[in-house]
């Protein structure tokens, strides 16, 4: 075969070819023969489908109401609320908190470090073992007093 004679047949595969029979009876007649009776569509499949979206709608609700009550309600432990509105005695915050720098910029740093202190303490109450706790104190209390040692130097 030579390259002329190869072209030729591939212009030939371009033209649409007829089928030899007709080919709509035998797949009208297999149709036909694979189609059951037409019956009603399948209802208890529906009504398990309903219900599974009712019972997974209810459990979510059941679920989200129970988050929500959870974290309303205070948390007591040994006869004390260890929710955020409880509020230390005066007697168990050492006057190192209450100190406040004559330099606005230090004063805003001051404040800051006061609140994160007494969250960490509130934090302990809850958590006394945790060393992480412990740590994140310990260093809120080491930039304090670099805090103070600054404005000492500053004059």
């Amino acid at each position: 075969m030579n390259e002329l004679e190869w072209h030729r047949q591939m212009r030939a595969l371009r033209e649409p070819v007829a089928p030899q029979r007709d080919l709509w009876t035998q797949i009208d007649a297999a149709l036909d023969a694979a189609q059951p009776t037409v019956s009603a569509p399948p209802v208890r499949r529906r009504h398990h489908r309903v219900w599974l979206l009712a019972a997974s709608f209810a459990g979510l609700v059941i679920l989200a109401g129970g988050v929500v009550f959870h974290l309303r309600q205070p948390q007591v432990q040994d006869g004390t609320e260890l929710a955020g509105t409880t509020t230390t005695p005066a007697s168990t915050t050492p006057d190192l908190s209450r100190w406040k720098p004559s330099d606005p910029r230090l004063a805003g740093a001051a404040i800051e470090l006061d609140a994160a202190q007494m969250e960490l303490r509130q934090a302990l109450k809850q958590a006394p073992d945790s060393v992480a706790l412990q740590r994140l104190l310990d260093r809120t209390e080491r930039q304090q007093s670099q805090l103070r040692h600054m404005e000492n130097q500053a004059g």
